[in-house]
């Protein structure tokens, strides 16, 4: 068994807790060997994993790995929050009791590492000096070289963040163990893997994947679950999976800074990460924060909602990534980035990545290319149009290689949030943006938010898949808790964002093609928002927001159908009348939901009883 003391002694961790932490799982796993590491390790454990054949070359300072085939994306089914209060249960939280799932996880984990090396991994899930820097702090221990390698792109790491804490005790304990991944039953009666956070304990343990959020513990659980619970427990500030944007209008001089949340499949990426139409590129500019995580808290100084991005890094999905869809993206992962591509098409050859929607058309020699599994797509069966990569391929860099990076991405301080917005895809309800300036119309609006799920083939055609806040796979307390701490936290604001629902989804329901045309025309609705926070336009009142009109919404250079336009900037009452329905039905299942968004709820349904269908 290792001498966790003289591996730590020789990296510098001087914490007392950390050392005890350390010793503590290091005798649990039984780990032969005990690594501290630091962001300075990078380059040396790339080179141990070539070696060992655990990354691939993908050209000139890029690297291509791939998983275990039945491992390759979050596992919602079996991630569980656990804690010593059964208040904590709530309807997507998979709440189980702490004293249950910590023995259990320790069973697991016991003598997992012998053999192996233990990579102890000190990081910051926020920029050094932030007011939430307590939060922020956690030490995980991984069996993986390469979550490793994920880690340092993804957080910043090393024992600095940890040996200088105030309260030395104020870390999130995180262990990964991968576990033998093809033994594990996934997806059976018999799975034995367990992603659990001990969020009152502020422990994570994750047994059984060496994937993504199941074995980045900074990121998820650390960054969402850990730290929505963290942000409730404290009254002082919320863990959110919101994209952060800056809009600068270089006319003014003025920066307005947009936060959101979208469900999976809607957007928020591409948002993320978008370039201003030409037709207003000389005046304005979108600057990239994060698309993933956002905390947000109160300044008390200046009484505004202010914003930063825990990561360090992205984690992207690869599939429908070109020079179209999100060049900032693309470029982000350019050679000499140090990314990491997971479970995309690979050419050890010619040492090329590929996935659907790169290019147009998959390459036309086949000659050395292997799928996400391996398998030589030379060696296919005529007709098998298998994806080359994965669906939730993915790419890992940092923060600092994406082109439209805000210059202010790293400051402790945060950014003012102007805006809120919420935006799922759906077919034909949303227009394209509706505003709302109400606070518990806002988080009644964030609450209901979802996105079209296959309903109609059960006879509910137009029922959405609901997502709060697109919280629904990391709400880590109870959801009644969960709107009054919004209300709680941003009613604390004296100037308060203005709230909206966007959707850049509807469909013409005869020919099915999307009546907006997205993407970098996406800004337009956004720059509407803001002036009419600012006073500069009033839009259009309805049942269910303030809608902009025509005259008000800049549409230099955009090609829409007068059809089209009038479909995205009204209201189809009846849907929405249906909608409601479907709404109540929803926020019924949240036990001890504030007086104020039930008061919301039947506000936004008496207002559309009484709008006529015009």
């Amino acid at each position: 068994m290792a001498d966790p003391d003289k591996a730590m002694d020789s990296a510098g961790l001087t914490n007392p807790r950390v050392r005890e932490y350390v010793r503590h799982w290091a005798e649990i796993t039984g780990a032969d060997r005990i690594e501290v590491v630091s962001a300075a390790d990078d380059a040396r454990l790339v080179a141990e994993a070539l070696d060992a054949g655990e990354l691939e070359p993908a050209g000139e300072g890029r690297y291509y790995s791939r998983s275990y085939h039945k491992d390759t994306a979050r596992s919602e089914e079996r991630t569980i929050v656990a804690t010593n209060d059964p208040a904590d249960a709530g309807q997507y939280n998979n709440w189980r009791p702490a004293s249950e799932m910590k023995p259990l996880l320790e069973g697991k984990m016991r003598g997992a590492l012998v053999g192996k090396t233990m990579y102890v991994i000190p990081y910051l899930m926020a920029p050094p000096g932030s007011p939430l820097d307590q939060f922020a702090t956690g030490v995980e221990l991984t069996d993986t070289r390469t979550v490793v390698l994920h880690m340092i792109r993804m957080a910043r790491v090393g024992v600095e963040f940890v040996n200088d804490l105030a309260d030395p005790d104020s870390f999130v304990r995180a262990v990964h163990v991968t576990g033998e991944l093809e033994s594990l039953g996934h997806g059976t009666p018999d799975d034995q893997r367990y992603f659990v956070t001990c969020a009152d304990e502020r422990t994570i343990l994750h047994f059984g994947s060496s994937y993504g959020g199941n074995a980045l513990l900074g990121k998820i659980a650390h960054g969402l679950r850990q730290a929505a619970y963290d942000g409730w427990a404290s009254r002082s500030f919320l863990g959110e999976q919101f994209m952060l944007i800056g809009i600068e209008d270089r006319q003014t001089g003025r920066t307005y800074h947009v936060a959101g949340g979208f469900p999976s499949a809607s957007g928020k990426t591409n948002l993320a990460m978008m370039q201003a139409p030409d037709a207003l590129g000389d005046r304005y500019h979108v600057t990239f924060y994060g698309d993933d995580i956002a905390w947000l808290w109160v300044d008390p100084d200046s009484g505004r909602v202010l914003a930063l991005n825990p990561e360090y890094g992205v984690f992207g999905v690869a599939k429908d990534t070109n020079e179209a869809t999100n060049p900032n993206a693309l470029h982000s992962v350019d050679p000499g980035t140090g990314a990491i591509f997971t479970n995309v098409a690979y050419n050890p050859a010619t040492q090329e990545v590929w996935w659907e929607g790169k290019t147009p058309e998959p390459p036309a020699d086949v000659t050395g290319w292997l799928d996400w599994k391996g398998h030589a797509i030379a060696d296919r069966e005529p007709g098998d149009d298998a994806p080359w990569a994965h669906p939730n391929s993915r790419f890992t860099t940092t923060l600092a290689n994406v082109p439209n990076v805000a210059g202010d991405f790293d400051d402790p301080k945060g950014v003012p949030v102007d805006a809120i917005i919420f935006g799922g895809r759906t077919r034909d309800r949303e227009p394209l943006v509706r505003a709302i300036t109400d606070l518990a119309e806002g988080v009644y609006d964030g609450l209901t938010l979802g996105a079209e799920a296959t309903f109609a083939a059960e006879g509910v055609d137009g029922q959405l898949r609901y997502d709060p806040m697109s919280m629904r796979p990391f709400m880590s307390y109870a959801e009644g808790e969960y709107a009054a701490h919004w209300l709680r936290i941003i009613g604390a604001a004296t100037e308060q964002p203005i709230f909206a629902h966007v959707n850049w989804f509807q469909r013409d329901p005869d020919d099915g093609h999307f009546r907006w045309p997205g993407y970098r025309e996406n800004l337009r609705p956004l720059l509407w928002l803001l002036q009419l926070k600012n006073g500069e336009v009033t839009g259009r009142e309805t049942a269910v927001g303030i809608l902009p009109t025509e005259e008000e919404l800049d549409l230099t250079g955009v090609e829409i159908s007068r059809a089209d336009l009038d479909a995205i900037l009204s209201i189809d009452v009846d849907r929405w009348r249906q909608e409601m329905g479907f709404r109540e039905e929803h926020l019924k299942q949240f036990h001890g939901l504030p007086d104020e968004i039930w008061e919301a709820h039947r506000r936004v349904a008496a207002a559309l009883e009484a709008a006529d269908q015009g």
